[in-house]
């Protein structure tokens, strides 16, 4: 069985009228205890990502987080948690995490761990973004993009592996998230069996 994961939206208790926090959480699963390890490790990074946003911080103004389903099929849950936050100065700041989850296992995937070990993937896919910033004439920060990093930003929507960069990791804040949707079947050759893409690549 392959069906979507129930998920509904959850607030986090808070005190506080400058916080305002919804997370996602599984339902329902038949497997309880991959049920919890999911929640469990939700939690976990959206905790992480909260102290990093500065909500112990006693000159925040406003905190703000939700989160985004980009895919929920195929044993394959992939999700962004958004946060921000605002201390003062000219503009707050929102950070992006995502989790990319096999949902029968509970195990949370990493960038490497979609390709087969001697794929070399980071330059297979750094090559594919400058040629999309090329192409779409992003404005770049000096210096400009050479790769990713091993460890790079990813969640997998639909047919796409999409690769995307911090506010200033590459490009000035006003350019916003510099997000590269790749399509999986462009990467089929160096792609890890039986990984969330190659489940996902039955669908290109």
């Amino acid at each position: 069985m392959d069906l979507p994961l129930v998920i509904v939206p959850k607030k986090l208790p808070n005190t506080s009228s400058r916080v305002t926090v919804y997370y996602p959480a599984i339902i329902q699963m038949t497997d309880a205890k991959v049920q919890r390890e999911l929640n469990h490790q939700i939690i976990s990074a959206l905790n992480t990502l909260l102290v990093d946003q500065n909500f112990y911080d006693e000159n925040l103004v406003e905190l703000i987080s939700n989160f985004e389903i980009k895919n929920n099929e195929r044993n394959i849950l992939s999700l962004n948690l958004i946060t921000y936050s605002y201390t003062g100065g000219a503009h707050g700041m929102t950070v992006v995490k995502s989790l990319t989850f096999d949902t029968t296992t509970g195990k949370l995937y990493s960038l490497k761990d979609l390709f087969k070990s001697n794929s070399n993937y980071v330059s297979i896919i750094s090559d594919i973004i400058r040629k999309r910033i090329a192409d779409w004439n992003i404005d770049l920060l000096d210096p400009p993009f050479k790769t990713i990093r091993s460890d790079q930003d990813f969640y997998i929507a639909d047919t796409s592996l999409v690769i995307y960069f911090q506010l200033y990791e590459i490009s000035p804040y006003a350019s916003g998230f510099p997000y590269f949707p790749i399509p999986i079947k462009d990467l089929q050759h160096i792609i890890e069996p039986n990984s969330p893409l190659d489940r996902m690549i039955a669908f290109t």
